[in-house]
């Protein structure tokens, strides 16, 4: 195989969720693509990589100082929702099931991958309660021994405050993963949450 062609399947198949077979599929079709494709996705590609950052407030991805959802006043509603990444408030935003505004953590603590607390986006969440006057932090990690770790620990490093905290109750499935539950199912779940 070309060793360009090689190297552009590697690169592809480095994305989460993608294997090596999906990869090839999509740089095959992106080179046979008579149209233009491959240019304009390059071109977006660059574009995003030099516009888009993290939130200062919240960690949502977008291209100003502050997202949408922090810029929205509609959204000061009391409801913190705490989440991994960015594509989970996708998922969330997908479904409508919250109208408050979110917090990013940027991963899950982990001893086995060295995650720790300083490589999260957690230090300024008391800030947050305190300036938005927060009175109710939603949890909406994953539900796996990662997700439940990070989840105690905020609420450890917040036990001098008011706000009250919930999850997602058990429609979400132990070792779930929000990107890959139903509207349905994450209505309920955010809908049944249970006071921690």
């Amino acid at each position: 195989m070309n060793i360009k062609i090689e190297k552009l399947i590697k690169q592809f198949a480095k994305l989460p969720r993608v294997g090596t077979r999906a990869a090839t599929r999509m740089v095959i079709a992106l080179l046979q693509d008579k149209t233009g494709r491959a240019e304009s996705l390059a071109h977006a590609l660059i574009d995003a990589t030099e516009h888009i950052h993290p939130c200062q407030i919240c960690g949502v991805l977008t291209d100003g100082e502050v997202c949408e959802y922090c810029a929205d006043v509609a959204r000061q509603n009391g409801e913190l929702c705490i989440v991994r990444d960015f594509s989970d408030v996708l998922v969330l935003e997908k479904s409508g099931v919250f109208h408050g505004r979110y917090h990013v953590l940027g991963g899950m603590l982990s001893g086995v991958d060295g995650i720790t607390p300083n490589d999260l986006n957690i230090a300024c969440i008391a800030q947050r309660i305190e300036q938005e006057k927060i009175n109710e932090i939603i949890f909406a990690l994953p539900n796996t021994v990662e997700g439940k770790t990070t989840q105690q620990y905020i609420i450890s490093t917040l036990n001098n405050t008011d706000v009250s905290f919930s999850e997602l109750a058990s429609g979400v499935p132990l070792g779930g993963d929000l990107d890959y539950i139903d509207d349905g199912t994450l209505t309920l779940a955010f809908g049944g949450r249970k006071k921690l």
